[in-house]
């Protein structure tokens, strides 16, 4: 019979022999783990995105035309090609919704981008009192759906209901025509930029939160004035967030429906093809063409992804990310 040492009889089981391996089959029991939880995130990239995508990229390659050539042919549905993308490009009313739409993009993009920047370099300076007050003001407007938003401006555009109209009237002045032919783009946009100021802002404000104070406080040893800390450390060091507002805006402009939709029975200088949203609503629900929509909603996709591209590879060689 053999005689154990005392020692390692004493010692705990478990201490000095290897770890047991896992069993195979719970390895590749937990191998699907991470898919089953990406399951649902999938199905609905899949059902609301991927989905939509492809039956709009079907649909802009087809059209309906007369079977057999008669006038009293039957419809059905052809492959047409490529025929729907020319007829959209060589229509004139599409590319004058694009201009209008470039000229309020320009407006709301430089407007609302430089107004969030002001704005969140004010809230982060540190003699700046009652920040939470201001924040939550300026940051309220966004709450407001655009439908909302756009109505209530749109009463105080109107003349017959207008307080400013009003006050005008009453200092013995003429109130401008803000839902006039020449006045009414900027009208609208400047409803987009009270409506989407507070986010940008909000972003802006908590990238600089997260800026380190020393650098600030080494700044300012070196005799750096408030402003050129803004300038040369703040705004450097939250780069991407600025990229990011930069991106919402532009995609935020292409996509523009909701303010001009609402101020179009308000003002005559709005019609139901104004913009390149409201020309495909108008194409695809009222003139009954959903091929040629979907061609225009291709267009404006493929200008959305080239417009976000463009934004973040220029400020990748401006910050250093891109050596190309």
């Amino acid at each position: 019979m053999t005689t154990l040492d005392p020692d390692v009889a004493r010692a705990p089981r478990g201490l000095d022999a290897p770890a047991a391996a896992p069993p195979r089959r719970g390895r590749r029991r937990g191998r699907g783990v991470p898919y089953l939880l990406l399951a649902p995130a999938l199905l609905l990239l899949l059902g609301f995105m991927l989905v939509p995508i492809g039956y709009s990229l079907w649909l802009s390659l087809r059209a309906k035309r007369v079977a057999d050539g008669s006038l009293l042919g039957a419809r059905e549905e052809q492959f047409v090609g490529l025929q729907n993308y020319a007829n959209a490009l060589s229509d004139p009313v599409f590319w004058e919704a694009l201009g209008r739409m470039v000229l309020y993009g320009a407006v709301v993009v430089v407007v609302m981008f430089g107004l969030a920047v002001v704005f969140a370099l004010l809230l982060d300076y540190g003699r700046t009192r009652l920040t939470g007050v201001w924040r939550t003001l300026i940051f309220i407007p966004y709450a407001v759906p655009g439908v909302i938003a756009s109505l209530m401006w749109g009463f105080l555009y109107l003349p017959a209901v207008s307080p400013i109209h009003q006050l005008f009237e009453k200092v013995g002045l003429t109130a401008p025509d803000f839902l006039g032919s020449g006045t009414v783009l900027f009208s609208t946009a400047n409803i987009a930029v009270w409506g989407g100021l507070g986010f940008n802002m909000i972003i802006l404000y908590t990238a600089l939160r997260g800026v380190p104070v020393e650098l600030y406080e080494a700044a300012r040893l070196d005799g750096a004035s408030e402003v050129g800390i803004a300038l040369r450390i703040k705004l450097p060091l939250i780069a991407p967030a600025l990229v990011m507002t930069m991106v919402f805006a532009l995609i935020a402009m292409i996509q523009v429906y909701n303010e001009p939709t609402a101020l179009e029975p308000l003002s005559h200088a709005i019609t139901s093809s104004w913009m390149p949203m409201m020309k495909v609503y108008n194409d695809a629900f009222v003139q009954g063409n959903t091929y040629l929509a979907a061609a225009e909603s291709v267009l404006l996709a493929a200008l959305t992804f080239a417009v976000s591209m463009g934004v973040m590879r220029v400020s990748r060689r401006f910050t250093g990310g891109d050596d190309a």
